[in-house]
């Protein structure tokens, strides 16, 4: 009797002194008090079991005990009848647990014991009865330091009932390379972040009210709360305007435009996204108006008062049948719902958006252009698709024009350069013309006359030059040679030439070096004169047989030596001098590729013609 009051008495302790997860209302109707006051009593005695404490002493000291309990940050248990209530989630992190006593990696259930966790304080010895093993037999810290403390764990089974066993020994580390102490305990856990709740979301919202997701790039547009506006545009800052940021259109979670995308600073950007429209409300769309993307003023730089208007540099209007029209001037074109027979289309509606900004290096916006494609629309064509460009231009440059994206384009310029010296990149001058030439023939065919006269190798155009060079007997042969090769090389020879029309000048190991070759007999007594420079350009068809790409793969130069005898003193020679380049397609013939024919494997049973075998 004395045990039953006691188990009364802890039965009206609060809901604290049950099991996990069970409580007085999972009771089914007309359950009866004295199941009830042996369920109470069977929370107490559990309760109890795990209560023995630990003794843990410092340098190889071992404990036997059923359940230890380590020092863990103790939960403070709230008012009597109350279910505990978890503190804001934007509260201070829980303190770090450095000490390897307290450490337990395996306890992953809380308030219950985990199986073969012997560090778990919440197992007691009838648990250890039905261990096998110690899932984590050993606890350490962090393994860099020189020393450090061990928590050693294992079960005694032939106690009864079954015991841990449990040894905190000190671990020398034998690497030269330890750290001894340190200095910084903030490092053992994260920073607090602030996580929104009832009180500070407001302030976050406020804060944090643009963002983007763009495939191309991963910047983030989000500004620290409390951190000072910066005085210049700095890479992947969203551009600022007069009301807001300026809106570039870009497609997010599918292929419909999302106009709140903000353009970022030195971020080039070419999207197409498609845009759900009604027809007949075409006229009321602000994303089909020119004016939407040509009335924004740009902030100079963040946070100031100068703008910088969006210049129009040109419109072109394209016809239902994708004929183009440029128009000669550059105002506001509105958009407009038009009767065509028995079709409603809707015209001036802005298909193409192409923003250049020029910039300072000092992160300041100084000029805006835009450029513009608007078309006629029709039902036939929705939903629209549209096309966004932006691309940022330093100032005082010019950008350098491609001959090719990728592969080569007909009729323009051979991209090369040079190697100042090894591990530097290509060296291109701004004049794409002048990269990769050949003497310029004129009417005078005279070599002196027309010194510096270049014309450039354009790709696929075979070309042959060449002027006359006149030598008196006064002029030495070395001085004649060397002269001469002045003359057919040019000024800057290039030693690498780009294998498509847009290869960077950073990617060297990508660009085609040129193979220089001499040529000519040996004659003795004889003068070796270059008088012919040939340059042969081998170019494959690169991709896809759908859309095969130029690609250079080999360039030749050969310069052609002739053997002449010492001029005489008063006597004069003339010399004829040309250059000449030759492109030469070594495409492999293309071949259609089939998938090999499936082969039949089949296997009969050994019996299939019984009885007949």
């Amino acid at each position: 009797m004395p045990r039953a009051g006691r188990c009364g008495c802890q039965a009206t302790r609060g809901p604290h002194s049950w099991p996990r997860g069970f409580s007085r209302a999972m009771l089914p109707p007309g359950f009866h008090p004295l199941l009830l006051v042996l369920v109470d009593c069977w929370a107490s005695v559990r309760a109890q079991a795990g209560a023995t404490l630990a003794v843990t002493t410092e340098e190889a000291l071992i404990s036997t005990e059923p359940s230890p309990t380590t020092s863990r940050p103790a939960l403070s248990p709230g008012p009597p009848g109350l279910p505990s209530v978890p503190g804001p989630s934007s509260g201070p992190r829980p303190t770090p647990v450095t000490d390897v006593a307290a450490l337990c990696v395996c306890d992953l259930s809380p308030e219950q014991c985990d199986v073969n966790c012997c560090c778990d304080p919440d197992c007691s010895s009838m648990d250890f009865s039905v261990f096998s093993a110690c899932s984590v037999p050993v606890v350490t810290g962090d393994s860099q330091f020189c020393s450090q403390k061990a928590a050693i764990y294992s079960l005694n089974f032939t106690a009864h009932p079954p015991q841990r066993v449990f040894k905190l020994v000190n671990q020398i580390n034998p690497s030269v390379f330890c750290i001894h102490i340190t200095n910084y305990k903030p490092a053992f856990s994260f920073i607090n972040p602030e996580v929104p709740d009832e009180n500070n979301f407001d302030k976050l919202v406020k804060t944090s009210d643009g963002f983007s997701l763009h495939a191309e790039s991963d910047v983030s547009f989000t500004t620290e709360s409390g951190s000072p506006n910066p005085a210049k545009y700095e890479y992947g800052v969203r551009l600022q305007t007069s009301d807001s940021f300026l809106r570039f259109p870009s497609p997010l979670t599918s292929s419909l435009c999302t106009d709140n995308n903000p353009a970022a600073f030195l971020v080039n950007q070419a999207v197409k996204c498609t845009r759900r429209i009604n027809l007949e409300q075409c006229e009321e769309i602000e994303a089909l108006c020119m004016a939407y993307y040509s009335s924004p003023k740009i902030l100079r730089v963040p946070n100031s008062r100068t703008e910088v208007p969006i210049t129009v540099q040109s419109i072109v209007i394209q016809s239902l049948n994708k004929t183009l029209t440029r128009l000669a001037d550059t105002d506001v074109v509105k958009q407009a719902l038009v009767k065509a027979g028995a079709l409603n289309i809707c015209t001036n509606v802005v298909l193409e958006v192409n923003y250049s900004l020029t910039y300072t290096e000092a992160g300041e916006i100084t000029k805006a252009d835009l450029s513009l494609l608007l078309g006629t629309v029709s039902k036939a064509v929705v939903p629209l698709q549209q096309k966004f460009e932006i691309h940022f231009i330093l100032q005082n440059t010019k950008p350098v024009p491609l001959s090719g994206n990728p592969g080569y384009v007909v009729g323009l310029p051979l991209a090369a350069g040079f190697q100042p010296h090894k591990g530097s990149g290509i060296i291109q001058t701004m004049n794409r013309y002048g990269q990769f030439t050949i003497l310029r023939s004129t009417a005078e065919q005279d070599c002196f006359a027309i010194e510096g006269i270049r014309t450039p190798v354009l790709f696929g155009y075979n070309m042959q030059s060449g002027c006359k060079l006149r030598l008196t007997g006064a002029t030495t042969c070395p001085l004649v040679v060397e002269k001469v090769k002045n003359l057919l090389k040019g000024q800057n020879f290039p030693d690498y030439v780009s294998p498509f029309g847009n290869s960077q000048a950073q990617d060297v190991l990508d660009w085609v070096p040129v193979h220089f070759v001499t040529q000519g007999p040996h004659v003795k007594d004889s003068c070796q004169l270059p008088v012919a420079l040939v340059i042969e350009v081998k170019w494959t068809k690169y991709g896809s047989l759908l859309n095969p790409q130029a690609k250079i793969v080999n360039v030749t130069a050969n310069l052609i030596s002739s053997s002449f005898p010492e001029t005489n003193s008063g006597s004069e020679r003339t010399i004829l001098l040309s250059t000449g380049v030759t492109f030469v397609d070594v495409s492999a013939p293309a071949e259609a590729g089939f998938r090999a024919r499936p082969t039949i494997n089949a296997k009969l049973p050994f019996n299939f013609f019984f009885p007949f075998v």
